[in-house]
């Protein structure tokens, strides 16, 4: 499916709204990527926003695509992957609500990001976007902060990758995601997966097989409660991170 064109009508699902007001991301404004925002910066950033529905499993572009835009996710979750050049694929981060993605280098987008979920979305352009910088500097020390964000989970999952066990990973994804989900005001004793095995697979470095192996001992053992699909319930959250921590 080619890359969606945010600005016309091609698709029923795509709609300018260049709305003052945000509209999706009310019940994660503390992570948001407006966070922090006086009101009428929110409305002064919403006039160079275009914001688009899309379907599941859409590419919002491509790695190595030309960097002219920054997302940011009001609902709905995105992978980010890359492609190895034997044709293996590593994710390399899941996002949801409040997440932006999309800051790369003048050689491109350093990786692939698709929907996993139908997801609404905002779009900056990276010129207009630098342009209010200096009006909000709130924005770009907020901009500033999510990046630091990004290098520290890329460290996180280099030790994810490269230290752990099968159930240690899963172990630590699944505190990850709770973790998120208190960041956002939820539970932590029960997250979402909307994403696939397949895909927590690529993302933790094991094979399918291994990752649904490693769920059942999660359940039989009571670390994990599976009541539905796309949904995790954490029966003993303490022993679930101590796992995750190798303890």
């Amino acid at each position: 499916m080619p890359p969606l064109d945010f600005e016309g009508h091609k698709l029923d699902h795509v709609a300018d709204l260049k709305s003052p007001q945000c509209r999706n991301c009310d019940i994660v404004r503390e992570i948001a990527f407006c966070a922090d925002l006086s009101q009428d910066e929110v409305k002064r950033l919403a006039t160079v926003r275009c914001h688009a529905a899309l379907p599941a499993s859409y590419t919002i572009f491509r790695e190595g695509d030309v960097v002219d835009h920054v997302y940011s996710i009001s609902n709905g979750a995105v992978k980010l992957y890359k492609l190895l050049s034997d044709g293996r694929r590593q994710i390399i981060g899941f996002l949801f609500s409040g997440d932006i993605f999309g800051l790369g280098t003048h050689d491109g987008y350093c990786y692939t990001a698709e929907t996993i979920t139908p997801t609404h979305l905002c779009r900056f352009t990276h010129r207009k976007l630098d342009s209010l910088l200096e009006e909000i500097p709130r924005l770009e020390r907020r901009m500033f902060s999510m990046a630091v964000k990004d290098l520290v989970a890329a460290q996180e999952q280099m030790l994810l990758l490269g230290r752990k066990t099968a159930k240690e990973k899963v172990a630590t994804f699944l505190i990850q995601l709770s973790l998120r989900a208190e960041k956002a005001g939820m539970p932590t004793s029960s997250v979402a997966l909307p994403m696939s095995r397949a895909d927590i697979a690529d993302y933790l470095g094991l094979t399918i097989e291994t990752v649904s192996r490693t769920f059942t001992q999660l359940k039989r053992d009571n670390y994990i409660g599976l009541p539905a699909s796309g949904h995790c319930v954490l029966n003993d959250w303490r022993a679930l991170k101590d796992l995750a921590e190798g303890a």
